[in-house]
């Protein structure tokens, strides 16, 4: 006597992307669930660093992704899908920025993965002059325009290529290399005095 083995059945954490999107496509909400668990930290990282604010970056990445499940059926694989999940995360910040200037908590910007990667140091005396360095990179990244704080977070924080950052922000590359050239230039300035 045999017994039928129960089918395997693929849960939507176990899929590849691709398969995932389609599905996603087809209207399977828990197929877009896993993609948007998969991107989250990153893309909520993002908004943080772009916003310089937790509670703006939970809406922004909140109303982002409700944005990319309802054009879901648009995305047509010309990019990588996290491309284009960064692209609708970018512009929904952009937005943000645009309606209003925002006061930036700099604990929330450097608390968002220590902006440079800052570590612990052994003495007080060290660990409160990192703690004030950091303090003014945050403010400095915040005064930056937005086109340039989008990019410049996008290459040095996110580590995304030109060409993937041109993709999200809907510029060509060599926009994409000046506005970073220029919020390095503008960061190098203001933190001479922290060399």
């Amino acid at each position: 006597m045999t017994s039928a083995a129960a089918p395997v059945v693929a849960t939507p954490t176990d899929l590849d992307e691709q398969t995932l999107v389609v599905r996603a496509q087809e209207g399977d909400v828990r197929a877009f669930e896993a993609l948007a668990r998969r991107h989250q930290v990153a893309l909520y990282r993002l908004a943080v660093r772009v916003l310089g604010n937790r509670s703006d970056a939970e809406d922004a990445l909140q109303d982002a992704l409700l944005d990319a499940w309802r054009r879901i059926g648009s995305f047509r694989g010309d990019a990588a899908f996290s491309t284009w999940l960064y692209r609708i995360v970018t512009n929904r910040c952009l937005g943000l920025l645009r309606r209003s200037r925002p006061t930036t908590p700099v604990a929330d910007l450097s608390e968002a993965g220590d902006v440079v990667g800052a570590t612990r140091a052994a003495s007080p005396e060290r660990q409160a002059e990192l703690d004030a360095g950091m303090t003014a990179l945050a403010a400095a990244l915040a005064e930056l325009p937005h086109d340039q704080r989008v990019c410049f977070v996008l290459r040095e924080l996110e580590g995304l290529d030109y060409t993937e950052i041109a993709e999200i922000v809907g510029t060509g590359e060599t926009t994409v290399r000046g506005r970073i050239h220029r919020a390095r230039k503008t960061l190098a300035e203001v933190m001479r005095p922290w060399r």
